[in-house]
């Protein structure tokens, strides 16, 4: 088995950074509510809490997925970086509701908007601050294919949009005088925060459930694999998982059973430095085989099956060749 060595770059400060800005907008946003007494910037002001939480439990996660493995975690830590995503799209949901809550109190019982010009100007350079931040973390993310700093940045940019909407909304009642659009406007504030936080919390699901690598990686992996693919070379059981920034592949390598040893280690290691130059940060796990050994055809399943009796060996590995003429 190969790993390709992690990215040296620690993750932790896109972290802080993030808490500065919670902590900064947290602090805008409150005192645009005070200076309005609008529940549609109190919304969005809440929601900047969320922010803050979020991203320290990403600070703290992203420091266990960045340890190295160990005798109790021998495929590292990269797993944690899905209890920060899932924990933070949970804390999405329980804002989402208060901020519903609140804005039913309000749509009950109606009250005017005061300061609107100061509060809003408070509001935007906020959300200014959000989107500059958000920017910044979404492109780290994809960079390093961190689910958790990818998730802090959907929520600060969905945090942008709800300012946006925010400002909008309490900008019409000023326009207007209909008080009541206020609260309107965050309830229409928390179904979108909902709908945020499932996106979440569906991401950190199935990281947490081993799902595969996204179909242009496995495509990649297969493209790679059938460059080296001849008559006398082939692959089967391939298999692909993603566990935060890291990677993992596995697949098996078939060759004729006269080859000697030194000759399929030279062909598996030219594959797995292929795969690690195209796929960074994956670790690459193959496994040789005889092309002419039955047993070689029988183990692409997860579990390799007993073996039944009623088939001799010719049967099978013609049976399996022809399941297996192309790349699982």
């Amino acid at each position: 088995m190969k790993t390709s060595t992690p990215q040296k770059t620690s993750l932790t400060r896109f972290a802080w950074l993030s808490i500065g800005a919670a902590v900064l907008t947290i602090s805008l946003k409150f005192a645009a509510y005070f200076f309005t007494g609008s529940v549609g910037l109190l919304s969005d002001a809440v929601e900047s809490i969320v922010n803050l939480v979020g991203a320290v439990v990403a600070l703290t996660m992203l420091t266990i997925a960045s340890r190295p493995p160990d005798e109790e975690h021998n495929y590292g830590h990269s797993k944690a970086e899905y209890f920060s995503s899932g924990i933070e799209g949970t804390l999405i949901l329980i804002a989402a509701l208060s901020i519903a809550y609140t804005a039913i109190q309000r749509l009950i019982s109606p009250k005017p908007i005061e300061q609107v010009g100061l509060g809003l100007a408070v509001s935007a350079a906020a959300a200014a601050v959000n989107l500059i931040v958000g920017l910044i973390l979404l492109r780290a993310g994809k960079r390093s294919n961190s689910v958790t700093l990818e998730a802090n940045a959907q929520h600060l940019l969905t945090d942008v949009w709800t300012s946006v909407g925010v400002v909008v909304g309490v900008g019409a009642v000023a326009l207007t005088g209909w008080n009541r659009l206020d609260p309107i406007v965050a309830i229409l504030v928390a179904l979108n925060i909902i709908w945020s936080g499932i996106k979440i919390v569906r991401k950190s699901v199935l990281g947490l459930m081993d799902t595969g690598l996204p179909p242009e990686d496995q495509n990649l992996i297969k493209s790679i694999l059938e460059k080296y693919q001849q008559p006398g070379i082939k692959f089967h059981a391939l298999r692909t998982r993603q566990a935060g920034i890291r990677a993992f592949a596995s697949f098996h390598v078939l060759v004729p059973g006269e080859w000697t040893i030194q000759r399929g280690h030279d062909l598996v290691e030219q594959i797995e430095k292929d795969l690690r130059q195209a796929l960074p940060n994956i670790t690459v796990d193959t496994h040789l085989e005889s092309l002419e050994d039955p047993a070689s055809w029988n183990d692409t399943g997860l579990d390799r099956p007993h073996p039944t009796g009623d088939q001799n060996d010719s049967e099978v590995i013609e049976k399996s060749r022809d399941d297996n003429s192309g790349i699982e």
